[in-house]
């Protein structure tokens, strides 16, 4: 689990999972946050396998800035998210499509993920706090 900044408002329970191919945004985040609902584009393509056993369609998709560092090293690259009407225990989910466009590299064994900054390497570790 990471907390980046996501738009502009940090965000304290956002998952990592480099087995996801998507992206995942849910609808309640978005309304906690205060987006404008005319940034939000309309999209019709299910996907599988998130709720159990289930299709599912997202709502829309939106494209929104994330941040992963500190002021004096950090990186803010733009990200698709896929909008979901579902509840989940995260505010967000970031799956394979932000390893790939932030060239993060993760670590299972100390749960860190290094990535490259303005200013050298980025390590990102979890909190423990936030595991429950």
């Amino acid at each position: 689990m990471v907390d980046p900044i996501v738009s502009t408002k940090w965000l304290t329970k956002v998952l990592m999972d480099g087995g996801s191919n998507l992206n995942i945004m849910y609808a309640k985040t978005l309304n906690a946050m205060g987006i404008d609902r005319s940034r939000i584009q309309p999209i019709g393509v299910p996907f599988h396998d998130i709720v159990l056993g289930k299709q599912a369609v997202p709502l829309r998709q939106i494209d929104l800035l994330i941040s992963f560092g500190d002021p004096t090293n950090y990186r803010t690259e733009a990200l698709t998210f896929k909008v979901v009407w579902f509840h989940g225990t995260y505010h967000a989910i970031l799956g394979r499509p932000c390893y790939a466009k932030f060239m993060a590299i993760p670590n299972y064994t100390y749960l860190k993920i290094k990535m490259p900054g303005l200013c050298g390497v980025i390590t990102i570790g979890t909190s423990f706090q936030h595991d429950y």
